[in-house]
């Protein structure tokens, strides 16, 4: 007799926060995109390290290796930028351990506010995790909560 299990381990956790902030779109990319590597650990405070592999200009391909303290556990992985289309989208992927970042950005009718959102997926989880998944989606929701806080935060005081 085989055994199913109820879960598939290769489906995606995903946690996904959206803020307004009180600043032009393109303002808020030339932060989180065209400055990521300087800022990224400021908003990203668990990030300890962020080193660009393939020199400090946001392009697609190019690689970073950053070390995390995460529930004081240190990770360490490279990753990669996936898309980086000026003033609307901004993502990367690891390339040693199964995420994705997506930081996406809307302006209002006026061009006076940003709606930006901020998504992470979890790509693979061990099957050993996959009874922990409600926890672990709850965990991913409140990141990517405090993510755009931490952002709306440092732009809209100036911080950066």
């Amino acid at each position: 007799m085989q055994i199913k299990f109820s879960f598939d381990s290769t489906k995606p956790i995903v946690g996904e926060a959206s803020i307004e902030i009180d600043k032009p779109i393109h303002d808020v990319f030339v932060y989180i995109g065209e400055h990521f590597f300087e800022n990224y650990p400021k908003w990203a405070v668990e990030v300890v390290k962020l080193e660009p592999l393939d020199g400090k200009t946001v392009v697609v391909g190019a690689k970073a290796r950053q070390v995390r303290q995460d529930q004081g556990a240190t990770v360490e992985s490279v990753f990669e930028i996936t898309h980086f289309q000026p003033v609307m989208m901004l993502a990367f992927k690891g390339l040693t351990e199964p995420y994705v970042h997506s930081y996406l950005l809307e302006s209002d009718d006026e061009h006076k506010t940003t709606r930006l959102t901020f998504r992470f997926e979890l790509t693979e989880i061990e099957v050993f995790m996959r009874p922990f998944q409600k926890l672990i989606r709850a965990a991913i929701e409140d990141g990517a909560e405090n993510t755009v806080e931490n952002i709306k935060n440092l732009i809209v005081n100036g911080s950066h």
